[in-house]
């Protein structure tokens, strides 16, 4: 009789960082080590404000299942996350909140804009609705659509990934990191 539940025997391992490797050992970079653990366990914080926050609640769901990605923790106090996830449109009197949303998150922190509306305001180019996320805080990966399907807001999540492994743990204290928060009025 055939098993009624059939198991994934495609299973890709971790990759692991560059290093030296032997017989019981393994020897890498403090900021490879580093960047492999931080990739697989992002807190996300969601602020969804319209239809792009009902996409991004499907892909939280078991069909898309986020957790698979290292991310199934939400958060919703931004000092306990570290990554900003911005869906739907967002007004010019929620500019400032999001704002302090994002420098109240510790670092390192990184922001994926969701949507089309996130991204450029969208079809609302009107004088209440920001046109762009990017004019107030930095913007790490955008993620286009209206609203966009679950299977991209994952890409999204593993670009974020991609860009957590691949960091210097010296980045954030650089000066071009600096100049960046400088141009937003950020100290």
């Amino acid at each position: 009789m055939a098993r009624p539940v059939q198991y994934n025997t495609n299973v890709k391992p971790i990759e692991m960082p560059e290093g030296i490797q032997g017989e019981g050992f393994f020897a890498t970079s403090m900021s490879n080590f580093v960047g492999l653990g931080r990739k697989n366990s992002l807190w996300p914080l969601p602020f969804a404000t319209s239809c792009c926050g009902i996409e991004f609640m499907a892909t939280m769901g078991a069909n898309y299942d986020l957790a698979r990605f290292g991310s199934e923790r939400m958060g919703f106090t931004p000092r306990q996350c570290d990554v900003l996830l911005v869906a739907g449109t967002i007004s010019k009197k929620m500019g400032p909140i999001l704002r302090q949303v994002y420098l109240q998150m510790a670092e390192p922190r990184w922001v994926m804009a969701i949507g089309a509306c996130a991204c450029s305001g969208g079809i609302f180019d009107s004088y209440s609705v920001l046109q762009g996320i990017d004019q107030v805080i930095p913007v790490d990966v955008y993620v286009s659509g209206c609203p966009p399907r679950p299977e991209a807001i994952i890409d999204g999540l593993m670009k974020i990934q991609d860009l957590v492994q691949n960091e210097s743990l010296r980045r954030r204290n650089g000066p071009q990191y600096k100049a960046l928060l400088a141009e937003y009025g950020i100290q």
